[in-house]
């Protein structure tokens, strides 16, 4: 029996909001490193908001909000991870966060089912920028890559790392298994 939230676009992701000490700074972060683009800012009681998009059909997918305490040292988001259609997009982000002296902590990791890059933004909170590849395997899974290498030989330590795996398969077939699982195929 099929219910409303067992439709496919029934409940997606939307957008997030963070609390900031900075919030000029951290727009300028995430305007100039990584291509988001204002689309609205102003206040709301005591907090100040910028809105921030990187889609034209999304009014935000991150609201920036004053109020971030100072004394505050550790950040409870885990990550924000934001898609790249391919390693020379992935390669142009980290060049640019190389050079605010305020990124910590950049790596470059695949997951088999992904590449990605890490690093903390100017507040700490930690970000991840991915591309997908074409195949699943099981996570948690992390191995350092050089994104140095040539796209051929940095998608064949992926593949060769996926494949690695117990429950290696092709994205494709673990897509569909998770549409059968998650009831929104017959």
């Amino acid at each position: 029996m099929s219910t409303p939230l067992a439709r496919r676009n029934a409940l997606t992701f939307s957008h997030m909001g963070f609390y900031t000490r900075d919030i000029e700074r951290m727009a300028r972060f995430y305007t100039q490193m990584l291509g988001f683009f204002i689309t609205d800012r102003g206040q709301l009681g005591s907090a100040q908001l910028v809105f921030l998009s990187r889609d034209p059909s999304e009014h935000h997918q991150i609201v920036l909000a004053s109020g971030r305490p100072a004394d505050l040292a550790f950040s409870v988001i885990n990550q924000i991870s934001l898609r790249v259609s391919d390693l020379g997009v992935l390669r142009e982000v980290r060049r640019r966060v190389r050079t605010d002296p305020d990124v910590t902590e950049l790596v470059s990791a695949t997951h088999g089912n992904a590449i990605s890059i890490y690093f903390r933004d100017p507040e700490g909170n930690r970000l991840e920028v991915f591309i997908d590849t074409p195949w699943y395997c099981e996570q948690p899974l992390r191995e350092v890559i050089d994104l140095d290498l040539s796209d051929e030989a940095i998608m064949a330590a992926a593949e060769a790392l996926a494949r690695s795996r117990p429950k290696f398969q092709s994205r494709e077939a673990w897509m569909a298994d998770m549409e059968r699982l998650m009831g929104y195929c017959e």
